[in-house]
């Protein structure tokens, strides 16, 4: 007799509900993360960024494939790579690219740089420059979730290097021992800058099963397919919905680039046949691509297009960039709380998410 296959990831419902537009609205939102990553990357090397700048090129179905699954009450925070996930909530290039320029047309204005996107009308609370410093902030927005009876999720983004840090281990502590709706998501490239997993960390080749000291949900997969990404996701999001429970995801992926652009040594501690390998066998917009032309829901020229106006989107935004106005010295004192300063109750208060 034979045996009912196992349903493959685009079959699981989160997927199988995606319409052809849909699916295609997911390959442009990868590659538009990937031109404006290239295109900062050139005008980084040109000497017209200051700072650093941290690339997500290689990784983009991780990004796109978790917050193209949010709702209104889920929320997003995530660590200094955060280029990929403010694109991909909807923020525009022009805001993004001026903040890499240092121009006060940029999304904080000119003042945080690469590392330091936000926009809370998005759900998108960071661009976090402090390794592991978002994890008790993740925590915190689902408490905040939990708290004010919301159905909701806060998804806290961090890096294979982050998980050793004390303030990751006490933010799972009281997750687990309230049980928050807070997804922790490892994107684990490999690499702790320019340190091995094998050298940096003790493990037996899983980081998320170190939930189970906190008795808590886990899983690990490999993210070059977003479709794969969407349905593993989506389990968590509703075990966080539904039961207001924390999980760990460790997803497997690969940055083509340095740890930051000004890691010099990125060739010394990978090979050369390393990231090649990556680059031509697990390319998540070409498996993608591959995909689509399958299935039929789009044709090469489609793919083509979007790939041409994505370019052109991403050097019209460093256009814009260049042409906007630096911020004023003055303006430093600005903006040091922000609530304070544009008098909200929050800010009268002290009290954000807690507010009846």
């Amino acid at each position: 007799m034979a045996t009912a296959k196992a349903p493959t990831a685009a079959q699981h419902p989160v997927n199988a509900k995606l319409t052809a537009d849909d699916k295609i609205e997911l390959y442009r939102k990868m590659v538009r993360i990937r031109r404006f990553e290239q295109v900062s990357l050139q005008h980084y090397q040109a000497g017209r960024m200051g700072g650093f700048l941290h690339l997500y090129i290689g990784q983009e179905s991780v990004a796109v494939g978790c917050v193209s699954l949010m709702g209104q009450n889920d929320h997003v925070i995530t660590a200094y790579r955060d280029h990929a996930h403010a694109l991909g909530v909807g923020m525009s290039m022009d805001e993004c690219m001026a903040e890499l320029f240092g121009k006060a047309t940029g999304c904080s204005k000119g003042k945080g740089g690469s590392m330091h996107y936000f926009a809370p009308d998005k759900n998108y609370w960071g661009g976090h420059g402090i390794v592991a410093g978002q994890t008790p902030l993740g925590l915190g927005l689902a408490y905040g979730l939990k708290y004010r009876g919301l159905k909701g999720a806060a998804m806290c983004f961090l890096g294979d290097g982050a998980v050793n840090q004390g303030a990751f281990h006490e933010s799972l502590n009281l997750a687990a021992l309230w049980d928050l709706p807070v997804i922790y998501i490892i994107e684990n490239n490999g690499y702790s800058m320019g340190t091995s997993q094998e050298r940096s960390s003790a493990f037996d080749g899983c980081l998320a099963k170190r939930a189970e000291g906190y008795g808590m949900a886990w899983d690990q997969f490999i993210g070059e397919d977003i479709f794969e990404v969407r349905a593993r996701v989506q389990n968590a999001i509703d075990r966080a919905h539904n039961e207001s429970k924390p999980t760990i995801l460790e997803i497997a992926t690969y940055r083509w680039e340095g740890h930051s652009v000004a890691d010099a040594n990125k060739m010394k501690y990978r090979t050369k046949e390393e990231v090649e390998l990556y680059q031509r066998e697990h390319d998540p917009i070409q498996v993608l691509k591959r995909n689509l032309i399958t299935e039929g829901v789009a044709t090469e020229d489609q793919l083509k297009k979007i790939d041409r106006d994505a370019q052109a989107e991403a050097e019209a935004s460093a256009e814009f960039a260049k042409a906007s106005p630096y911020p004023e010295p003055e303006s430093i004192f600005e903006d040091v709380y922000w609530e304070v300063d544009n008098k909200t109750e929050a800010g009268a208060t002290g009290r954000h998410f807690f507010n009846d």
